[in-house]
């Protein structure tokens, strides 16, 4: 961004330069930059790629859901957005203890979900996480039919008692359910690393 715009050139050469190397997944969802971000799919990719070459996700968020009809309203909104007929892979966005999850099972998000797979506008289901381990062997078992989970992992996480790394990394690979990695250099930390990493380096060696 520029002054709070998003800047569709450096975004377009950014996305050139991704698939020319052999990369197909762009990640996106209903809130990210404003709601702008979805839109950007549209002009950076929709418009300039054949849809044989490239991959999209996004996400349904609990937070503005508040009834049933608002289900297809931001989905049909973000078909529209992005220019697409059907998403290769939609999620419920951030399922976690409370509110979000609560929500997601009130509005019945997971059949719906499932009858949007159906009609063929979503091609496989699941949802990121950001809860506890607990909560996420009762959705798992409340609902296999969820194809994916995504979840933040990077070692620096592994243990942290909020993020639960290693442990949700544990039971989506006891179950066999593909995961779907975010936040894997923790928002570029771990690129320029805090003393706090560097010293996990240092203890091993």
């Amino acid at each position: 961004e520029k002054d709070g715009v998003i800047e569709l050139d450096k975004v377009i050469s950014m996305v050139d330069k991704y698939m020319t190397n052999g990369f197909t997944y762009f990640d996106t969802a209903y809130v990210y930059h404003g709601g702008n971000s979805e839109k950007i799919v549209k002009e950076a990719i929709t418009k300039r790629y054949s849809r044989d070459k490239f991959t999209v996700a996004t996400k349904l968020p609990a937070w503005c859901v508040n009834s049933l009809e608002d289900r297809d309203k931001v989905f049909n909104e973000q078909l529209e957005r992005t220019g697409l007929e059907f998403f290769d892979y939609y999620l419920l966005h951030s399922v976690e203890d409370g509110n979000n999850y609560n929500n997601y099972e009130k509005f019945d998000c997971f059949n719906w979900g499932m009858q949007k797979k159906a009609e063929g506008k979503i091609k496989h289901l699941g949802f990121s996480y950001h809860g506890t381990p607990e909560l996420l062997e009762q959705v798992l078992d409340k609902h296999p039919e969820m194809e994916f989970v995504q979840i933040q992992l990077n070692y620096a996480d592994w243990d942290n008692k909020i993020v639960h790394s290693g442990k949700l990394y544990d039971i989506l690979l006891r179950r066999n359910i593909p995961m779907i990695i975010m936040e894997p250099i923790k928002g570029g930390t771990l690129a320029n690393m805090d003393q706090e990493y560097v010293d996990m380096f240092k203890a091993v060696r």
